[in-house]
């Protein structure tokens, strides 16, 4: 019962960081057109074959994927009882990714419901099977699936979802939220991470975010959708008041991005005072003494404190007096400062006190909250994960995303500009032909020539969207040196000669409107520049439907060379 015999095609939902925006993971969903998944693998059950047709659909998925190259992490759904099927019984999944070129590392398996049909050592014993095979595992419908506690805490597990029933009731129900700070605690010291499906409303996005979820997807983001449009997913549009939520760029986290809320008294107050409010239901691990303003004026460490006041005459030296004598001066930054500068400040301080809570001011120097030093230090490093794993592992350029950047930014700014598009003619014979490591090296030696025009050039930025294209913006006087470097080279794969085409936009002041223009009227110059025989470059005009064939053999004399300038014509 594979997936193309029942006409079944995949919906794919991205999973985003709610530290930086940007997107970490697709999950793939099994959208067959006769009935529901549910239907599909509960007829698979019956007739005894639902480790087979669920494989199978989960294969169909990675092959769907690997069509729009997206390079990202990819999420896959399995039943509890597949996920403990024999090891020879996901040979139709390894063997899929292996025709698209995906290691198993690549791919998070979500084990789902029902986890009641199958004995949980069976289980364990095949997901302990697929971490060595190098799956990544994630338990999915926490808080709806009836997933035991015993097989939650044994379970090689990298990711916990948290079902959307339980997101239902925050952030007003203190029991949900109760849920959500237990399994927090439990994978902050599991090291796992905690995603929160079937976001819906703002209102759940904040709760979610206040108590430090840090991965979340649903509809509020991004509904799951059949093909995956690379302007929308990697750079998505600033919502306008009233719109769905949409995540923003990738950007360095700052320091409101952790801010917590504060504990303070006056700043006369006492130790008796501090060691009441230290012993509250809330246990915070500081106190901040303000002033009338509520701008900091000290800062107590709850173990310094405790240790001063429990030892020996502690409490007949300390009660009454002021606790600004067991104080120290606070550790300040401002709400919009960047992580890295807080764990600068941090750095340059006293060793003794790097890990007190860091005081967060507004522009007039009140307290707004605190941040933790452990937190900050965290979410740089995911930040770092999250940009590394955005790099593509063969060129180590970047995606889209920063193409898009730039062309947003000098549209806004109003400068003409050039954006390119470059791929390799008939790259699948050049695979077919030389070999997948040939064609590996090509792509590497376009990446190297591009890094390298980008470095030489101050204003050029490039990307590789993923196989053999890439993408360029540029300034007007700069794409002569880029095509001249592009083309002229004599690109082979293994000794097979190769072409390559470049196809060009160039935008005046105001011919542009977005990124999402720009690559809609790329794409048919794109087709225009395929079409020349040998290495070629067609340049358009938004306001103009001519195409210049500017290099290819079939030129004409009185066209323009590549090492011409177009400023004059922009």
């Amino acid at each position: 019962m594979r997936a193309a015999e029942n006409a079944v095609r995949f919906a794919f939902q991205p999973l985003y960081s709610l530290h930086t925006g940007g997107i970490v993971a697709l999950e793939a969903l099994a959208r067959p057109d006769q009935c529901s998944v549910h239907e599909l693998l509960d007829r698979a059950h019956r007739e005894r074959r639902l480790a087979e047709v669920d494989i199978g659909l989960a294969a169909d998925a990675v092959r769907a994927e690997a069509d729009q190259e997206t390079l990202l992490p990819l999420h896959l759904n399995l039943t509890a009882p597949t996920a403990a099927a024999p090891e020879g019984a996901f040979g139709p999944l390894l063997d899929a990714l292996l025709e698209v070129r995906r290691r198993p590392r690549e791919v998070v398996l979500e084990i789902g419901p029902p986890f009641a049909q199958v004995w949980p050592e069976q289980l364990l014993t095949g997901l302990h099977r697929l971490s060595e095979l190098g799956f990544r595992l994630a338990l999915d419908g926490l808080g709806r699936a009836d997933l035991p506690f015993a097989l939650l805490a044994a379970a090689p597990a990298d990711v916990l979802k948290l079902d959307r029933t339980v997101l239902r009731g925050l952030p007003d129900d203190a029991a949900s939220v109760a849920v959500v700070e237990s399994l927090l605690h439990y994978t902050a010291r599991t090291n796992a991470r905690l995603v929160a499906t079937g976001i819906e409303t703002e209102a759940q996005l904040t709760a979610a975010r206040t108590l430090g979820i840090r991965i979340a997807q649903g509809n509020l983001f991004a509904p799951a959708a059949d093909g995956i449009n690379w302007s929308q997913l990697l750079t998505p549009a600033t919502p306008e008041p009233g719109d769905r939520m949409t995540p923003g760029r990738r950007e360095a986290p700052r320091v409101r991005d952790f801010l917590r809320p504060a504990s303070t008294l006056p700043d006369t107050a006492t130790c008796d005072d501090v060691r009441t409010a230290l012993a509250s239901g809330d246990e915070p691990t500081g106190i901040v003494g303000v002033d009338e303003y509520d701008r900091p004026q000290w800062s107590i460490d709850r173990s310094r404190f405790l240790v001063a006041v429990t030892g020996p005459y502690g409490h007949a030296l300390h009660a009454r007096r002021p606790a600004a004598r067991l104080a120290d001066t606070p550790h300040v930054i401002d709400a919009d400062a960047g992580a890295l500068e807080l764990l600068e400040l941090v750095t340059d301080a006293d060793w003794g006190r790097s890990g007190d809570d860091v005081v967060v001011v507004d522009e007039r120097g009140r307290c707004i909250g605190v941040v933790l030093v452990t937190e900050i230090v965290r979410g740089v490093a995911e930040a770092k994960v999250e940009e590394a794993a955005a790099l593509n592992p063969l060129t180590r350029l970047p995606g889209t995303e920063s193409v898009a950047r730039d062309i947003d930014r000098r549209i806004a700014a109003r400068e003409p500009f050039v954006t390119a598009w470059l791929d390799v003619d008939s790259f699948k014979l050049v695979n077919d032909n030389a070999g997948f490591a040939a064609g590996d090296d090509l792509i590497r030696a376009l990446g190297r020539t591009l890094t390298d025009l980008a470095t030489r050039l101050r204003k050029t930025t490039v990307s590789h969207v993923g196989g053999d294209d890439f993408l360029i913006a540029c300034d007007v006087d700069e794409i002569g040196t880029i095509a001249a470097a592009l083309l002229d080279t004599p690109w082979s794969a293994d000794g097979m000669p190769v072409t390559v085409s470049l196809a060009t936009l160039v935008c005046a002041t105001s011919t542009i409107s977005s990124y999402r223009e720009a690559s809609r009227r790329l794409a048919p110059l794109k087709k225009r520049a395929k079409a020349v025989p040998g290495s070629s470059w067609v340049l358009g005009r938004p306001d103009t439907d001519h195409v210049e064939i500017l290099r290819g053999r079939r030129a004409m004399p009185e066209q323009r060379h590549a090492s011409q300038p177009l400023h004059q014509s922009a």
